[in-house]
């Protein structure tokens, strides 16, 4: 195994330890089979998990980022669960093997003087590994917290050690989340980065609405990440061509078709759609005309990555990382 894979490089891992964190919520660790150091990550990178039921789900990394020797999640059975996290609960016990893809990051820690976290629910995952860098650095900062009851709420023993730091409400006992008590006004030494359930990123959008550009960063479940994709009627909406720079291919992509559509009928393989953030592709040249709500605004500003599903070409030409 590389020690430096690229991002969306397979591996193979099995399940070294499983614990039960919350009504609901499982915890598994992975490793490697013959215990060779995973790749290098992040706080807020999240990895693909590949089902034997043909589903790619995506759960956010909870461990710690500089221990090599495994990767932590923690998954929710979800009650509507479309065989994603029915399958994980299921089927992933200790010694189950399961192939996985190397983290992205689409939810990076950026330095500041001082953050709020929000999160909900299963919404944490990504947040500890943040807390715990920010702790270490010695910045300011706060959590708040929220879920259906405490026994909902995952992770709890953990955020313990960090005393009044961080604020658990439970909506059972105290209601909704105070969003407007709680991120005040707006500080531009201050980063705001959210995780949880749609209508909890909805509130704490509104009210970060006034705070500078950038300040607020959110990571959407991707199960939600439909309805939070929808074509946005942009640029032209002319042919252009993609060449597949690893496959060495050469394909029209008419008005009427999908990057996603051309590059399958060329006979290479693209997964799902940015119904679940599994076909961000990496742009290596050409402006992509972005049409997606999943990537952030600087994501789309950067041209680093584009969803094929939905997205376009500004000009005549792109190249892709496929």
């Amino acid at each position: 195994m590389s020690n430096h894979p690229t991002p969306g490089h397979e591996i193979s891992l099995v399940v070294a330890e499983r614990t039960e964190v919350a009504d609901g919520v499982a915890a598994l660790t992975l490793r490697a089979p013959h215990g060779e150091p995973l790749p290098r990550w992040q706080p807020g990178a999240h990895i693909e998990l590949l089902l034997d039921n043909g589903l790619v789900r995506h759960y956010s990394l909870c461990g710690t980022p500089g221990d090599r020797s495994s990767w932590r999640i923690g998954v929710l059975r979800a009650p509507e669960s479309r065989g994603g996290s029915a399958y994980v609960h299921a089927k992933l016990y200790v010694g189950a093997s399961v192939r996985t893809r190397a983290p992205r990051n689409n939810f990076a820690l950026r330095p500041a003087r001082r953050y709020l976290f929000v999160a909900g629910g299963i919404g944490i995952t990504p947040v500890l590994p943040m807390l715990a860098a920010v702790e270490a650095a010695g910045a300011r900062w706060r959590l708040l917290y929220g879920g259906r009851s405490r026994s909902s709420m995952a992770f709890l023993d953990e955020l313990a050690g960090y005393g009044e730091a961080v604020a658990v409400h439970p909506q059972d006992q105290h209601g909704l989340l105070d969003l407007d008590g709680y991120l005040g006004e707006p500080d531009p030494d201050t980063l705001v980065y959210c995780c949880g359930p749609e209508p909890l990123l909805a509130a704490v959008e509104e009210q970060c609405r006034e705070w500078p550009a950038g300040a607020l960063q959110v990571e959407r479940f991707q199960a939600q990440a439909q309805a939070q994709a929808p074509v946005r009627e942009t640029g032209s909406g002319s042919a252009f061509e993609v060449v597949l720079d690893r496959s060495g291919i050469t394909v029209q992509v008419p008005p009427e078709r999908s990057v996603l559509d051309a590059v399958r009928e060329a006979g290479v393989a693209a997964l799902s759609s940015c119904a679940e953030g599994t076909c961000e592709t990496e742009v290596l040249d050409g402006e992509p005309d972005h049409r997606d709500s999943v990537l952030s605004a600087e994501e789309r500003e950067s041209n680093e990555t584009m969803m094929i599903c939905v997205s376009r070409s500004r000009g005549s030409r792109l190249v892709l990382d496929l």
